[in-house]
């Protein structure tokens, strides 16, 4: 575990960093340098490509990990990197070639009554195409374990690049039309950048043949390709969907609600980088106790720190709501139901990680398949009678139902689950905490009470984890914060 600590921690402070830097875009820069339609236009050409790029990508981001550590021979190593690389610039041209196809199709049902996004639907295919690659280099660099670049590239450079451009909106250096162009150059160089980095650690040369194993690579990819689609369908779905029954803006509204509760998933995408290529060496190797102790100190580890993020955001919110422009309004239950989303995701550790390289990556394939139809019949009933808290319904329903699934195809095969006593007890401790403190307010400045209520939050809590012994890693590391280690 010392490796996944060492990164770990890294990426918890780069993710933190990047999410404490998108707060800020998205709550007061957007907010308050950019008119709420536009936001929301902005906010639907970003989940759109979210919800291609995983198609374009064809599993390989996952197909790359998965394999990779299994070729000894360096030729044949040298065929299935070329092959990750090529499937995805394949992919883009048949979607392309489509998308010019039907272009004025696409544009007249997208943008339908709607004709603020029509001029700009061609960015959802360039952003798509840059996230995609994006993803393999990525998956590229986390093969060798080298996982803290990737992450401050995608955590850290988009949105700074993103605040940049939005202070330049504010000068009126850049319009609004520029504001989106530069947007996409960004994303592309971004995935540029990462290739570079990429290549560095690990260069190889290209080989036009298939590898010995190409049909299982296929085969893999293909239903990863699926899984992933579903994935993002469950995340972005909901603002898509958003957009074809209420007002553009509401979908800036929901996406900033949305993106307050994602910050409790920080824990869980810092430490996959590392679990995940850890993971899938471990099951290559049928490490299996090595992997059952993985499991379970990756979901109680991640439920402590995931759950402390739950409660300082409910019990936050509203002051954080007061110092926003009055036109983005709080639904609180949105918060409430897309943070329980998320803190269950952590509950999970790395058993997604388990899934998708093992043999049963299948049986989920056709869970998730069954889950992306609940997620969007469950937005078409839901948007259109309980509005945008409808969405968060819809998502926490189909997120709920796919994770149980998982958890016990996991169980099933494996016969091994991620739960404890401790499980249960840091649960109790986070409704405690959310009750107890949720309507405690100092009477001061929103700022200052959300900071004194933070402070005060996160010190009882850690005090209440470490007094009880809940996880002995997080125990070790509050020791070693007094000596400065």
């Amino acid at each position: 575990m010392g490796l996944v600590v060492n990164q770990s921690i890294k990426n918890v402070i780069i993710t933190c960093v990047g999410f404490g830097v998108g707060a800020v875009n998205t709550l007061f820069l957007y907010t308050n340098f950019m008119d709420e339609k536009y936001y929301g236009m902005i906010t639907y050409l970003i989940s759109a490509s979210n919800l291609i790029w995983p198609l374009m990508a064809f599993g390989v981001h996952n197909t790359l990990i998965k394999f990779f550590s299994s070729y000894s021979d360096q030729n044949q190593q040298n065929k299935f990197l070329t092959q990750m690389l090529i499937l995805p610039f394949i992919i883009a041209l048949i979607l392309g070639g489509i998308g010019v196809m039907f272009y004025s199709v696409i544009t007249s049902y997208i943008g339908n009554e709607d004709t603020l996004v029509k001029p700009y639907v061609w960015t959802i295919f360039v952003l798509a195409f840059a996230l995609s690659y994006f993803e393999v280099f990525f998956a590229w660099s986390k093969v060798k374990l080298k996982s803290v670049f990737g992450n401050v590239m995608k955590e850290l450079f988009l949105r700074i690049s993103t605040s940049a451009l939005l202070i330049l909106v504010y000068f009126e250096i850049l319009t609004v039309d520029e504001f989106i162009y530069g947007l996409v150059i960004v994303y592309l160089l971004r995935t540029l950048i990462m290739k570079i980095y990429a290549l560095t650690l690990h260069s190889f040369r290209l080989k036009f043949s298939l590898p010995d194993n190409y049909v299982s690579v296929f085969k893999y990819s293909f239903l990863i390709l699926i899984a992933g689609s579903v994935a993002s369908l469950l995340i972005d779905l909901d603002k898509v969907m958003i957009k074809e029954y209420l007002p553009i803006e509401n979908v800036a509204k929901y996406g900033i609600c949305a993106y307050i509760a994602s910050v409790i998933i920080i824990p869980s995408r810092a430490m996959h980088q590392i679990t995940y290529p850890l993971t899938a060496k471990l099951i290559n190797e049928k490490a299996w106790e090595q992997l059952q102790i993985l499991y379970t100190k990756s979901s109680l580890n991640l439920l402590v720190v995931s759950g402390l993020l739950f409660v300082l955001i409910v019990c936050n919110v509203t002051e954080l709501f007061e110092i926003i422009p009055n036109e983005y309004e709080l639904f609180i239950w949105v918060v409430v139901l897309i943070g329980s989303s998320k803190l269950f995701d952590n509950l999970l550790g790395n058993n997604n990680s388990i899934l998708y390289n093992s043999d049963y990556y299948r049986i989920v394939l056709y869970i998730g398949v069954g889950m992306a139809l609940l997620s969007f019949v469950l937005n078409l009933i839901c948007i259109q009678i309980y509005g945008v808290t409808g969405a968060a319904i819809a998502t926490f329903g189909a997120v709920l139902c796919y994770n149980i699934a998982k958890l016990w195809v996991v169980y099933t095969k494996f016969k091994m689950h991620p739960f404890s006593g401790k499980t249960t007890l840091t649960l109790f401790i986070v409704l405690v905490f959310v009750f107890g403190f949720y309507f405690w307010d100092f009477q001061l400045h929103p700022i200052l009470n959300i900071v004194f209520k933070s402070i005060l939050i996160g010190m009882v809590y850690g005090m209440v984890v470490y007094l009880l012994k809940i996880s002995s890693d997080i125990n070790d590391l509050i020791k070693k914060i007094p000596r400065g280690a």
